[in-house]
């Protein structure tokens, strides 16, 4: 075994963490990969990220000091063949930074790694910084379901959905499933809580003649207006929509549009043809850094402007603007789009994600050929 004093830095609070690697050899998976063995103590010391002072710079030297002290004993635990995974150390590392560094891990999957990185906020806001292995027991993962299922609220000032609530907690299991193959615990708590259940609201959308008469309705906020129907004409969501600026526009040889940015949720860059009922939709262009869409802020009144909207063409649907981006999904379906074609258009990591429209389509269908009524 080897043992390196490693530093990583932690990017919100500008500090340098500091930990051991203990590389234990390596061996070949079931793929015939060799796979470097390693294991990891976090030390819960922190350097000054580019100390100014003199002060600042002795303290620096004081805590490298300590660490270089654990480091010799963890050396001289293995030469005298008493180091074990189980030590009480161990235990006492934190689980934030073990978290930190799984997330760092998953960047190469940006989708996956969004889903960490709101885990690990989430994380934080209900224990902190810093909670040590030992200390996170059932209590504690009983605990942070609840929060997130009744305390974590959306800007909106909603509860966080099923789905993700679903996902935040699958992580955190995850995360100390592989806190007991790394043998920092020998068992994980979260195994006894059943993960929180996935709800499916009835999914809310416009069909073609409700569109039509939204269309020709007044609504209070023109800007309002045209980004909604500019949704459904391209199935962007709130926010993405919200940020597009005339910079995100290109015109192509043949005049067509197209519009390149970063979706907001997923980080992942999208490109999209622009139909042109939407491009009617978009107004007299701007400069580059100006929104297509200026003035357009998320508030609970916008959503009542919205309902006041729908109300003048007659529906009485509780529509937010999101139903903007389901109307997008089931039009496409219904029109002949398919449906893996559709999820790359909506920009959805997972295929189920999008089959949610496929549904509403096959409902649809059942309830069309049930159309014709019965005669004797």
């Amino acid at each position: 075994m080897k043992v390196k004093l490693k530093k990583r830095k932690q990017s919100k609070k500008g500090n340098i963490s500091l930990y051991l690697e203990i590389y234990k050899g390596s061996y070949v998976n079931s793929e015939g990969k060799r796979i470097l063995d390693r294991d990891y103590e976090y030390l819960n010391l922190y350097l000054i990220d580019k100390p100014k002072t003199n002060v600042d710079k002795d303290y620096n030297k004081q805590v490298e000091k300590l660490a270089n002290g654990i480091k010799a004993k963890r050396e001289l635990e293995i030469q005298n063949g008493i180091y074990d995974f189980s030590n009480t150390f161990k235990l006492n590392a934190n689980f934030i930074d073990f978290v930190s560094t799984l997330l760092e891990s998953k960047k190469s999957s940006k989708g996956n790694y969004a889903i960490w990185d709101s885990t690990l906020k989430h994380l934080k806001a209900f224990a902190g910084d810093h909670i040590t292995f030992n200390n996170i027991d059932l209590k504690f993962c009983e605990g942070f379901k609840d929060y997130l299922i009744n305390k974590v609220k959306k800007s909106s000032g909603e509860p966080l959905s099923s789905a993700s609530t679903s996902s935040y907690f699958s992580k955190f299991r995850a995360a100390l499933n592989r806190a007991v193959k790394e043998k920092i615990i020998s068992y994980n708590p979260a195994v006894d809580v059943p993960t929180p259940r996935i709800t499916h609201k009835p999914t809310v959308y416009l069909d073609l003649d409700e569109l039509k008469l939204i269309t020709k309705a007044e609504c209070r906020y023109e800007y309002l207006k045209r980004a909604f129907l500019f949704s459904c004409y391209t199935g962007l969501r709130w926010s993405d929509v919200q940020k597009l600026k005339w910079s995100d526009i290109q015109k192509l040889a043949d005049s067509t549009l197209t519009m390149s940015f970063n979706q907001q949720k997923t980080k992942q860059m999208q490109i999209l043809h622009i139909p042109n009922q939407a491009v009617k939709l978009m107004g007299e262009q701007g400069v580059d850094d100006e929104l297509v869409f200026k003035g357009l802020k998320y508030s609970s009144y916008m959503n009542i402007e919205i309902s006041r909207w729908m109300l003048n063409a007659g529906i009485t649907k509780k529509v937010t603007f999101h139903t903007s981006r389901h109307t997008y999904g089931v039009l496409q379906l219904t029109y002949g789009q398919d449906i893996y074609t559709l999820s790359k258009l909506m920009g959805h990591s997972h295929l189920k994600t999008t089959e949610i429209y496929a549904k509403i389509i096959d409902s649809k269908m059942k309830d069309a050929a049930n159309v014709i009524p019965e005669f004797d």
